[in-house]
Parts: C-alpha cells; structure tokens; sequence
C-alpha cells in the first residue's frame, strides 16, 4: 500500500483539533517555519498543508500576519422568485458599481436569444453587510428593447428592472432560475474582497415577456455563506364531497 503524502498527514495532524474544539475560531496556528520543525517536515510541505487547509475552508491566511482557525460564517438567506421578495437580497443593502454598454457573445447570447455582437446593457450591484460585499449581481438586457427611451437602466437607474420594462411594453411574466455551484473568477473575488477559486453558488435568472428573454443575471455568492430561498404559491386543493 501506498505511503501517504507528508503533507496530507500532515494537514490531518493540524485539522483534528480544529475539528474537535480545541482551536477555538480565531486561534493562530504555528507558523510554517514552527511546523516544519515541529514534525520534522520540509517548510514546502508544511505550506501545502496549510494550503489544503485554506482550501478546505477551515483555515484563512491573512497576509502579513500568518494562518487562522476560521469562524463560522454569518448565513445569509436570499429570497427568490415570490412577488413579495423584493430585490432577492434579504437583510443585505445593495450597492450599485457601473452600468455600461457591451456586446453580447458567447453564452450570454444564448441566454438572451441574440447573436454575437448586438448591443446590451450590463448593471454591477453588490449585496453589503456592515459595508462588506455578500454578493455579487450582474444583470444583462438587450438595448433594443429600450433604447432611445427614457427607460434604459442609464436614464431610471432607481426603477426596479420589472417596473422599467413594463412601462417600455415588454411585461415580465415568467421567471427561469439554474443554480450552480463553481469557482470563483479573478474578476469576480476583486468585487467580492476575496480569494479566486472558492466556491460560489451562482443563480443564473433570466426574465421573459411573453416567449422572449427580456433580462438575465448572475447572482454569486460564497457556497458556505449564502442559502437560497423559495417562496412558491401552491393552489388550494379541490374537496371533493
């Protein structure tokens, strides 16, 4: 049988106590010079494990200052789909970053049934709690619905995306949700103050008046910190007599 990498036992070594209570959250854990000596392992290995470890989700580096027990994040519940759900984003405070004028490639246009290259209009909005970003939401609709009026999110950046494409006659009367979970892009953990590459729920929604795709988003944020939930309205049971 295969002997185990140093830096997976190692790892192990490190992960029980914290597991088990005895690094409370919060608590600094010896430095990869301190470990290496500790259990006799190269400084690279002890690196690589505290690596796993970050990965994992049990331990955060903090530049400059060394690897920490994490503490449990502060759940957040995002409402979605009820008519009384509002922006979908709970307790959060929503702060809107840029909207600007794009061209549609790639999947994107598959979501809103447009070919590469037709102008759309791409609003940022972050979630805030305390002033620190929760989520991240991207929304794209395509310019010609809105265009030349005073309807496009540039000229009613404070009207609701439902409202505004209404009174431009385009009713929202079906909503589409896919949820996913992925890696976190570059990009994206600028926005979101953190790290590239942990894992994000993202909601991919796309509105429709009548049979066409009017508007679609991305809403991302962090998988252990985010929970998504459905309002649906079932109708009353018939009683038969």
């Amino acid at each position: 049988m295969a002997r185990q990498p140093r830096y997976l036992w190692l790892a192990e070594q490190l992960r029980r106590p914290i597991l088990d209570g005895e690094m409370a959250p919060g608590a600094r854990l010896p430095s990869r010079t301190s470990l290496a000596r500790t259990y006799r392992v190269s400084e690279q290995i002890s690196r690589t494990a505290l690596r796993l470890l970050v990965t994992e989700g049990l331990v955060e580096s903090r530049p400059g200052s060394g690897y920490f027990v994490r503490t449990v994040p502060e759940i957040f519940r995002l409402s979605r789909t009820d008519s009384t759900s509002g922006s979908g984003l709970g307790r959060l405070g929503r702060e809107r970053i840029s909207t600007e004028q794009e061209r549609c490639s790639g999947r994107l246009g598959t979501r809103l049934r447009l070919r590469d290259g037709d102008p759309v209009y791409r609003t940022t909005s972050r979630g805030l709690s305390a002033d620190r970003p929760v989520t991240l939401h991207r929304s794209w609709e395509p310019a010609v619905l809105t265009a030349g009026t005073l309807r496009t999110p540039f000229d009613a950046a404070d009207v609701g995306p439902l409202e505004r494409l209404g009174a431009a006659g385009y009713p929202v009367d079906r909503v589409v949700e896919e949820v996913g979970v992925r890696a976190l892009h570059d990009s994206e953990a600028i926005l979101l103050d953190s790290a590239p590459g942990v894992p994000v729920l993202v909601v991919e929604r796309t509105h429709f008046s009548g049979d066409r795709p009017v508007e679609t988003s991305d809403l991302i944020g962090a998988a252990e910190q985010c929970r998504l939930l459905y309002k649906l309205s079932l109708g009353r049971p018939r009683i038969r007599g």
